[in-house]
């Protein structure tokens, strides 16, 4: 991942986690998603079965925060982002996610909050997984 030419974040094996903070999400969510993304076993084993986890692979975590998430595109033409956090939440539960995640062994990189990022990724699979914190039940 790059910001103005310059990497600002790379991985090798591992999880891209676009990470959006909506209004009214806390740090119990951050730390929360954190434990479910370093727990998820969605890497193969030698029977080409999803049984392996970050921690089992060696793997780390690319961390972007993504506001964008929250557009909503059900209206008119352009998308509405009012049920996204304000910049200064998403930025402390961000940074909750990421400490959340390292203090569990897991290397994370990231990208620059607020910033214009150039991400590549190479998507093995692919699989792409929505994980939220919001209690269904």
């Amino acid at each position: 991942m790059t910001v103005e030419g310059v990497v600002v974040g790379e991985i090798g094996r591992g999880l891209v986690v676009l990470l959006g903070v909506g209004q009214g999400d806390a740090e119990e969510d951050a730390r929360y998603l954190a434990d479910r993304v370093v727990g998820l076993r969605v890497f193969e084993d030698e029977e080409g079965k999803m049984n392996r986890s970050l921690e089992d692979v060696g793997g780390a975590v690319l961390a972007i925060s993504q506001f964008t998430l929250y557009g909503d595109c059900r209206k008119g033409r352009r998308p509405s982002f009012t049920r996204a956090a304000p910049p200064e939440l998403a930025e402390q539960l961000y940074d909750t996610f990421i400490a959340a995640v390292g203090v569990q062994g897991i290397r994370v990189q990231t990208g620059q909050f607020r910033a214009q990022m150039d991400v590549a990724l190479v998507n093995d699979g692919p699989v792409t997984l929505l994980l939220d914190s919001a209690k269904l039940f």
